[in-house]
């Protein structure tokens, strides 16, 4: 990997995590470009790479540079990431790919187009037991599947002085919760099981119209911690929480509570995959063990361990049994997926990592689950 070399852009919270995700794996980052060249200087520093960029344009003219990886806010992921592919480099981008289907689509037929690899990180596929709950689907060990439920929730923004640019409808787009961290949920649900949304019906839920914006951003998660001295009053159009119930493309069923508003729940998305045969529930704030449940037989859990899954999981298992992997070893591991396909050629679509097709498709997903609620009624999703 360490004939690749990769630049970051964005030094907020997911930029840094980028960086440090790209150094664990050898790969080497020349450098970042931030919101001005400025931030740029500083963030650079702060992290020890070489240049801080003064423009996007730097970056792309720089030749060392193979892999572009965009942390930035949504409304700057399309131009950015049309930009790095137009200019023959590898992409690499955060989700939603972009603000809207005609732009991702537009993106998807552009990477098509191009002889580079363009993936979506969308990084809790690699959750080891989340990947060794998919084999254990493909390999039919819980029957048919049918009923898919569970829940991503935080607490971030539960009061009206939580502010983010997240919150802002032009930033982020007219969804945020389910946007922003539902659609997590319902790709890696389709990936464990290898379904596809097939119809849904949404009711969006904003408890906080008006919130307090701080003079001057604030960091992702950064302000339960630092409280600004002054504010101003904002609307806010997008939801606090949404409910989603889902159709499957089997006949199966699905239920989905997304909030950013539920006290005491830091980062808990939980899901439960019924099947005729056996039941699997996994939660990322436990992230290394895996319930399996049986009708006739005691229940079991299995706790991550190498020695224990299968050799396909254990492609993305570093550490032995007891040695927990957690959040930061996601990121690693979809990057080591996203370089191997760069390395041997491999189709984005047949690799482990989200490719832009999977990635408009979720944006496809979150105009269904728009057009749904605001019609109050059943939405075909159609790709």
């Amino acid at each position: 990997m360490g004939e690749l070399k990769a630049a970051v852009i964005g030094t907020g919270f997911i930029g840094p995590v980028h960086v440090e995700a790209l150094q664990r794996l050898n790969v080497p980052v020349g450098g970042v470009l931030g919101s001005s060249e400025e931030k740029s200087r500083r963030a650079a520093e702060r992290m020890g790479l070489d240049k801080g960029y003064a423009s996007l344009e730097e970056l792309l003219e720089d030749d060392d540079v193979d892999v572009v990886h965009i942390t930035t806010p949504n409304d700057l992921h399309f131009e950015q990431a049309k930009a790095a592919l137009e200019a023959g480099k590898h992409v690499l981008c955060e989700k939603p790919l972009a603000m809207n289907s005609e732009e991702t689509a537009q993106l998807v037929r552009l990477a098509e187009a191009s002889d580079v690899v363009a993936g979506v990180n969308y990084n809790l596929r690699f959750y080891p037991l989340c990947l060794e709950a998919r084999e254990r689907i493909q390999q039919g060990e819980i029957g048919e599947v049918y009923s898919i439920c569970g829940n991503y929730v935080q607490d971030w923004l539960l009061y009206p002085d939580d502010y983010n640019w997240r919150v802002l409808a032009e930033k982020a787009g007219p969804l945020r919760a389910i946007a922003d961290i539902g659609t997590h949920w319902l790709d890696l649900v389709q990936t464990i099981t290898g379904l596809r949304v097939e119809a849904l019906c949404a009711d969006l839920q904003i408890v906080h119209p008006t919130r307090q914006r701080p003079v001057g951003e604030v960091e992702t998660f950064k302000g339960k911690e630092e409280k600004a001295s002054s504010t101003e009053s904002i609307e806010v159009t997008t939801e606090d929480a949404g409910y989603v119930m889902v159709r499957f493309d089997n006949g199966a069923r699905g239920l989905l509570w997304v909030s950013q508003i539920t006290a005491g729940r830091k980062n808990h998305l939980q899901f439960e995959i019924a099947g005729s045969n056996q039941a699997l529930s996994w939660c990322s704030e436990s992230p290394n063990e895996l319930w399996i449940g049986h009708r006739d037989r005691p229940n079991e859990e299995l706790i991550r361990d190498p020695a224990l899954v299968s050799e396909s999981t254990r492609t993305f298992t570093d550490y032995p049994g007891g040695h927990n992997e957690g959040f930061p070893d996601t990121f690693k591991q979809c990057f080591r997926a996203f370089y191997d396909a760069i390395a041997k050629g491999t189709s984005p679509t047949s690799a482990p990592f989200a490719s832009f097709s999977d990635g408009h498709h979720e944006v496809l997903l979150c105009e269904a689950i728009l057009e749904s609620a605001r019609e109050e009624r059943w939405v075909t999703v159609t790709d």
